[in-house]
C-alpha cells in the first residue's frame, strides 16, 4: 500500500498547521510522507507521539525549499541509506524540535521593533548540571544535535557582539522573566516563565530515507 501523503507545502512561513491538519495522522495504519517546512513534520510527529503512534508509524519527508528545510534534510542525511530510528527533542509544553529553537524578551507584538534590537530579559538556565545563565540575556538558541544520540546544543547571547556561551547535554532547563518561544520558526501564542527542551531517551521516531 502506497504511503499516504500529507500535504502541508501551503504553510507560510512563522505559521505552524492547525490540530485539523494533523488531526486524521492517527489513522495512518502504515507510513506516511509529510510534504512541507519543517514546522510541518515537527507538527505531525508531536501528534503521533501525543496518540503514542510515533515507534508504529514509519515517517517519510520531503522538505520544502525554504533554508531551514535545506538544512534539516542535510543534517538528518535524508535521502540516504535504510530506515533508521531517530531521537526526539521535546519540550515541556508538548511540541517537538527539529530544527530550532529560540527563547527572547516577551511582550507581544509591541515588542517587535525593540526585540530586533535585542531587548534582554531576566533568565536562569541549566543544561543538565551546569549553570548556562544567571541574569540578563539577550537570548537563548538551541538545536538538536544530529550527531550524537539524545543530545542538544544551546548557545546563551548575553549582550550582541558579546562572546556566546555555547553547551552540549540532554536537556535545558530555564526559569525567567516573560519571554516568547520560537520553536522552528513558529512562535508559542503567549510567553511563558518557565521552558525545557530535551531528548527525550525513552522514545524513537523512524524516518523513511
Amino acid at each position: 500500500m502506497p504511503a499516504q501523503r500529507f500535504d502541508l507545502r501551503g504553510l507560510a512561513p512563522g505559521q505552524g498547521p492547525s490540530r485539523r491538519h494533523v488531526a486524521s495522522v492517527v489513522d495512518v495504519a502504515e507510513d506516511l510522507v509529510v510534504q512541507g517546512p519543517v514546522q510541518a513534520l515537527a507538527a505531525v510527529l508531536a501528534r503521533l507521539w501525543r496518540t503514542e503512534r510515533l515507534p508504529a508509524v514509519p515517517v517519510g519527508w520531503e522538505p520544502a525549499d525554504d533554508a531551514a528545510s535545506r538544512g534539516l534534510a542535510r543534517a538528518l542525511a535524508l535521502g540516504t541509506g535504510p530506515e533508521r530510528e531517530l531521537p526526539l527533542v521535546r519540550d515541556d509544553h508538548g511540541g517537538v524540535l527539529l530544527s530550532a529553537g529560540r527563547l527572547e524578551a516577551g511582550g507581544g507584538p509591541a515588542a517587535g521593533v525593540r526585540r530586533a534590537l535585542g531587548r534582554r530579559f531576566g533568565a536562569q538556565a541549566h543544561h543538565d548540571d551546569a549553570r548556562v545563565a544567571d541574569g540578563l540575556i539577550t537570548r537563548i538558541d538551541v538545536h538538536p544535535d544530529w550527531t550524537a544520540a539524545d543530545s542538544i546544543r544551546a548557545a546563551v547571547v548575553t549582550q550582541p557582539l558579546r562572546p556566546v556561551r555555547r553547551s552540549t547535554g540532554r536537556a535545558l532547563q530555564v526559569a525567567c522573566d516573560a519571554a516568547r518561544v520560537v520553536r522552528d520558526g513558529v512562535p508559542l501564542d503567549r510567553d511563558v516563565t518557565r521552558w525545557t527542551w530535551y531528548a527525550d531517551d525513552r522514545v524513537r521516531w523512524r524516518l523513511r530515507p
